[in-house]
């Protein structure tokens, strides 16, 4: 009894001196990192869908920042994201930004077949349904990835613009007259 005390005793002083060591050298050489980048981060859709061409919305902000990529690199934030980030970092976007609106998946119930395709593939279970069961699609869960539709084999997923709403919603430029 007295040997397992003391293996118990020695192994706990070991894991506390060890813990200490790590804590230590954590804090000593800990790197900084770019405040911006976590404020861009929390200003993405968190989609981490992939569409902007990094490896989620934290690949995209870093690019951002470090100016490797536009503001409006994001399809699923869309223009309003794209204009708040521009602000946040005051870097001004460019006039050949689309108007393109964010888009979600909309299933056509007289298609659907239920063969699953689209719920295997969805990165943010955004399809609702089982197989040999009508799917639906969870409107704020989906970040119009587009990867549903192009596998759907009978063309049911379509990829529509999200309804405008008063946060969406971006005054256009005013037509110059010549």
């Amino acid at each position: 009894m007295e040997e397992m005390l003391t293996a118990v005793v020695s192994l706990a002083a070991i894991g506390s001196g060890l813990g200490l060591v790590l804590g230590v050298a954590a804090r000593r050489f800990a790197v900084e990192g770019d405040s911006r980048v976590e404020e861009v981060i929390a200003m993405l859709p968190a989609a981490n869908c992939g569409q902007c061409g990094f490896p989620g919305c934290a690949g995209a902000a870093e690019a951002i920042v470090a100016g490797d990529a536009s503001p409006a690199c994001c399809p699923p934030g869309g223009k309003v994201v794209a204009l708040a980030i521009a602000e946040h970092l005051g870097i001004a976007l460019g006039d050949d930004m689309d108007d393109v609106l964010p888009t979600i998946a909309v299933i056509e119930d007289a298609l659907c077949i239920g063969c699953t395709k689209c719920y295997r593939l969805c990165p943010s279970d955004a399809i609702i349904g089982a197989t040999r069961q009508l799917h639906g699609v969870f409107a704020d869960a989906c970040t119009g990835c587009n990867q549903c539709a192009e596998k759907c084999p009978t063309g049911a997923i379509t990829m529509q613009a999200l309804p405008t709403t008063p946060g969406t919603w971006v005054m256009p430029k005013p037509a110059l007259v010549s």
